[in-house]
């Protein structure tokens, strides 16, 4: 019963996600969701997102101007990925006086998987992972960048690992189409839901790294 009162307030709104190797598309409109999901884009999302977008639309019988706000993954993830939903999400704000809401990346494994102690984690390749905990609804650990054996000794402290793609160690995985729609209803009832898009940088690029050693 929550959740049909919780969607009947729930406005009209697009969607994007092109923060990891996948790209998501999710639009919700006069009680209808539409979605676009390449699970394996290979970082080609700067070609392939309007397409997908103008593909939704049509099929939702939709214009731009008949969504209530947009909403974007900010991180953490690819840098280049991150950009590119940002860029885009605030062009659609742009072109029609619409605020956004941003997501993490967090968010999309956190408000799937609800109950107990969660580390939602992004793989940083390297054995090392981007993460933030989650105890209930409380966020308990802020956005980190941790190893692979600081990892395991959350795991040994009771939290349970959580993303939205395969990890190298054990963990739950979760539909990234159903963490965005998750991340996305969970806020839209909150005032501090919506603000201008920043990346969520957890850490510096290695590009970044590399060139303040060489300096």
């Amino acid at each position: 019963k929550r959740k049909r009162e919780r969607n009947r307030t729930l406005k009209n709104f697009l969607a994007v996600d092109t923060s990891s190797g996948y790209l998501t598309v999710l639009a919700y409109i006069d009680g209808k969701k539409f979605v676009r999901h390449d699970p394996d884009c290979a970082m080609r999302q700067s070609a392939l997102i309007m397409p997908a977008v103008d593909s939704l639309l049509k099929e939702a019988g939709a214009k731009l101007s008949d969504f209530g706000f947009f909403a974007c993954v900010v991180g953490a993830g690819s840098f280049t990925g991150i950009r590119i939903g940002i860029s885009v999400v605030k062009g659609f704000c742009l072109a029609t006086g619409k605020p956004c809401m941003p997501v993490t990346s967090f968010e999309l494994s956190a408000y799937t998987e609800k109950d107990g102690k969660r580390l939602a984690l992004v793989n940083a390749l390297h054995d090392a992972y981007y993460l933030s905990a989650y105890d209930g609804e409380t966020q308990s650990i802020p956005p980190s960048y941790l190893t692979g054996d600081e990892v395991e000794k959350l795991v040994r402290n009771g939290y349970r690992p959580v993303s939205v793609e395969r990890l190298p160690m054990l963990s739950t995985v979760v539909s990234p189409v159903d963490g965005l729609w998750n991340a996305v209803e969970k806020k839209c009832g909150r005032e501090d839901a919506f603000s201008e898009p920043v990346a969520l940088y957890v850490r510096k690029s290695q590009a970044e790294l590399d060139g303040e050693k060489n300096k």
